[in-house]
């Protein structure tokens, strides 16, 4: 996954098309509530403009479903960033067209133009030949710094990119691929994958995938007492997937075979409802009938504290409760803090694990918190994106 940066070229007086991930989260208000991602396209977008490149910024921003809806314009975005900028960023009134052509024309170096959703054309996510085609036209040089969308093989990012030479990876995008092969292709051992979140049948390919490349697999949130109920355990009202018994019971087995250390959770807060302020520890195995595991129980923290404290990477990716209310919120929190105490690389992805590391403070010491859930998801199963593949080789 090499591929040339935008480092690497010339953009003086070019046309440069920047595929950026600006789908940030709003307000009911129609005011943004989380920028992560605006922030994290600030140094490709500055370079860009400090080679004197004449920017074009291209993004999706919900699910319009190809349809001009107002409430998905990305006028605020344009406005934010024209603030975190301090220049201006018009926004076109669309993302092609004749109109569009003359805007991109006219730009002097070092001046943007914003495009307005390219979700409003119901061709982006098919990736229609003739939207491809029609961005091609705006551009000399493609920036795909979407890692978010590029699972995806819409008219934007791949289209263009098919039509565009060259075609590079921007400054977060190749943050991106490079963490990844220092996590994954090419990591420093022991590795450890701590994996949380509610279903197995969502993270069994990422599993199976891991079996062949960790030492071991840390595994909390819902999804344990799938193993503990495919083990025998009477596990309460807790989550189960029954149709995934037999699965976690493989799984159990290759790893064994193959060498992997698999841990589950040993003790587990618990309560009849998510919303109930009742609650108590318990050991896996005591769980009663009508009770539910919200999260992992203080011994558990100090096994997987444990585990991880000979390891030299670690990946993370789904939080080991339902760290959104106080009362189940203990072992993501100890656990973020654990893993950004800890001297190993550390790489984590997916919406949720963010939110996790943010709510416990300590963000800024994971050495990389991918910014697409879905496209890291992908990665760590295996699969070739082909927002990436497009690219050119480095």
């Amino acid at each position: 996954m090499k591929k040339m940066t935008i480092e690497q070229i010339d953009l003086a007086g070019k046309r440069v098309f920047i595929r950026v991930d600006f789908n940030v989260p709003m307000t009911g208000e129609g005011h943004i509530r989380e920028e992560t991602r605006i922030v994290a396209a600030l140094p490709t977008i500055r370079l860009a403009l400090a080679k004197g490149g004449r920017v074009i910024l291209a993004s999706h921003f919900g699910r319009p479903e190809g349809k001009v809806m107002p409430e998905y314009s990305l006028r605020p975005v344009a406005e934010r960033l024209a603030q975190l900028l301090g220049q201006a960023v018009p926004l076109a009134p669309d993302c092609v067209g004749a109109e569009v052509e003359q805007l991109v024309e006219a730009l002097q170096p070092g001046e943007i133009l914003m495009l307005e959703n390219v979700r409003f054309h119901a061709g982006e996510t098919k990736n229609n030949p003739q939207l491809a085609d029609a961005f091609a036209r705006l551009a000399d040089v493609v920036v795909n710094d979407a890692f978010g969308a590029a699972h995806r093989a819409h008219a934007s990012n791949v289209g263009i990119a098919q039509r565009v030479s060259p075609a590079v990876a921007g400054l977060l995008m190749a943050a991106e691929i490079d963490y990844f092969n220092k996590a994954v292709r090419h990591p420093q051992r022991p590795v450890a994958a701590i994996l949380g979140g509610s279903k197995v049948s969502t993270k069994i390919a990422v599993i199976e995938s891991l079996l062949d490349k960790v030492d071991h697999i840390l595994i909390g949130g819902a999804m344990a007492f799938t193993f503990f109920k495919a083990r025998g355990y009477t596990v309460g009202a807790s989550l189960v997937e029954e149709e995934m018994l037999e699965v976690a019971r493989r799984t159990e087995r290759v790893a064994r075979e193959r060498g992997v250390v698999l841990w589950l959770p040993v003790d587990a807060v618990i309560a009849e409802s998510l919303h109930s302020e009742k609650t108590q520890t318990v050991s896996v195995e005591q769980i009663p009938a009508g009770w539910m595991g919200l999260d992992i129980g203080p011994e558990t923290v100090r096994l997987f504290e444990r585990a991880l404290r000979s390891v030299q990477t670690i990946l993370w990716n789904g939080p080991m409760g339902v760290f959104e209310k106080p009362a189940f919120a203990h072992g993501t929190v100890a656990l973020a803090r654990c893993v950004a105490n800890s001297s190993a690389l550390s790489v984590a992805g997916g919406g949720d694990t963010d939110a996790a590391l943010r709510q416990a403070g300590v963000a800024e010491h994971i050495s990389f918190i991918s910014t697409g859930g879905g496209a890291f998801m992908e990665l760590l199963e295996g699969k070739e994106l082909p927002g990436i593949a497009v690219l050119t080789d480095g």
